[in-house]
C-alpha cells in the first residue's frame, strides 16, 4: 500500500497537536529523519521542524531554581520565538504543539499573519488510552488531571473541525495513528496552485484535496 502525501503553500505554519502520547513528536522523527536529541530546531531542504522537546532540551539543567510554572513559560515562549523568527524570515515551518487551548491556537494564527503566512493545523488523533500508553513508553506521565483538561480540549476541537471549523486556522486536518504511520511526506509548494491541498490516506491512492 501507498503512502500519502501532505501539501502545503510555501510559508504556511503547520501545528501538529495532540494528545500527549499521541506520537507526534514520533512522526516527526521519521519524516524528517530526526534523532531525538536535537535543542535546536532542524531545517529540511525549505522546511523547518521544530519540535517543542528542543526548547525543553535547550533549557535542561539550567532552571533549577525556577518554580515549575516559570520553567515552562520561559520553555514555551522559547519555541514560540523560535516558530517567530522562522516565519519572519520567510520560511516553511511545521512545529509539534502539545496544547490546542483555543487562546494558544489564536496566538498562532496572529503570528502568522503577521508574517503574511496562513496556519493550518494537523490533528494527530489517539484515544486516551493509546496516549496514555505512549506516555508510558517514553516514560513520561502526565498529570491525571491536566491530561483531562488536554482531553476536553482536544474534544471540543476535533468537533469543530469534524464540523468543518477549523478556526483560527485556515484548515485543518485530522489523521488517525494508522493514516499517520502511512504519511510519506509533508510537504510546501505550489503544485498546481496556491490552494491547500490536504489528503486523506484511504486505500492505495489519495482521494481528496481540500
Amino acid at each position: 500500500m501507498q503512502g500519502a502525501r501532505l501539501r502545503y503553500p510555501p510559508g504556511s505554519l503547520v501545528i501538529l497537536t495532540g494528545l500527549p502520547g499521541a506520537g507526534k513528536t514520533t512522526l516527526l522523527r521519521r519524516l524528517y529523519t530526526l534523532r531525538g536529541t536535537e535543542s535546536l530546531p532542524v531545517t529540511v531542504g525549505a522546511v523547518v521542524v521544530i519540535d517543542s522537546a528542543q526548547a525543553k532540551r535547550h533549557w535542561h539543567g539550567r532552571l533549577g531554581w525556577m518554580p515549575g510554572w516559570v520553567r515552562r513559560a520561559l520553555v514555551f515562549a522559547t519555541h514560540v520565538g523560535r516558530i517567530r523568527r522562522a516565519l519572519a524570515g520567510g520560511r516553511s515551518v511545521i512545529a509539534h504543539n502539545r496544547g490546542c487551548a483555543p487562546y494558544v491556537l489564536r496566538g498562532f494564527a496572529w503570528l502568522a499573519r503577521r508574517h503574511h503566512a496562513r496556519l493550518h493545523l494537523l490533528l494527530l488523533d489517539a484515544s486516551p488510552e493509546a496516549a496514555l500508553a505512549g506516555q508510558r513508553a517514553r516514560g513520561r506521565v502526565v498529570a491525571a488531571r491536566t491530561f483531562a483538561r488536554h482531553q476536553r480540549r482536544w474534544a471540543g476541537l476535533v468537533a469543530r473541525v469534524k464540523g468543518g471549523d477549523p478556526t483560527p486556522a485556515a484548515g485543518g486536518l485530522i489523521v488517525d495513528r494508522a493514516e499517520a504511520a502511512m504519511l510519506e511526506a509533508i510537504t510546501f509548494d505550489d503544485g498546481d496552485d496556491d490552494r491547500l491541498r490536504e489528503v486523506r490516506i484511504t486505500g492505495s491512492s489519495p482521494d481528496h484535496e481540500g
